[in-house]
């Protein structure tokens, strides 16, 4: 089950992908499949088929929209979150071989383009949830338990 949090620029993303679909795609796909139905035989028509698949393509993810945008919580950064980790901090951990990785703990509607962005609901921010610096966690992965240190933790900008 996903988690049903957000964060302010996560919200604002997928209200202006609703509005693209909305206000933009739809209208366009509308007026193509109304073109194609008027050539007349839609059983042989392949632009009518196409834009059709589209079109339910586009309104099924317009429903999904509403209904999780409803379902979300936006969290705020709050200044007592400062020194630990919560959803929205940006963290840096470090292996046992020295290679690090930085990224943010975000929603899972956050995640997709981004390889610098992990779901709360992952086994590592599981894991990291509540710890500070130089606290050690323990992830297992497909190829064993991983151990990682905490470098650190910031909620306004991506470390360096």
């Amino acid at each position: 089950m996903k988690t049903n949090l957000i964060t302010a620029a996560g919200l604002a993303k997928l209200k202006q992908e609703l509005d693209d679909l909305w206000r933009k795609q739809r209208p366009e796909i509308t007026k193509k499949v109304a073109w194609a139905a008027s050539l007349g035989d839609r059983s042989e028509n392949a632009d009518y088929k196409e834009n059709k698949r589209l079109l339910r393509q586009v309104d099924s993810r317009i429903r999904y929209l509403r209904k999780r945008i409803e379902a979300l919580k936006v969290v705020e950064y709050s200044p007592q979150q400062d020194g630990k980790v919560f959803f929205g901090a940006w963290v840096q951990v470090e292996d046992l071989d020295g290679q690090t990785r930085t990224f943010r703990i975000v929603g899972p509607d956050e995640i997709y383009g981004r390889n610098d962005y992990i779901s709360i609901d992952s086994p590592m921010a599981r894991a990291l949830l509540k710890k500070s610096v130089d606290d050690e966690i323990s992830v297992q992965t497909p190829t064993g338990s991983k151990v990682w240190i905490v470098n650190t933790i910031d909620y306004h900008q991506k470390p360096v």
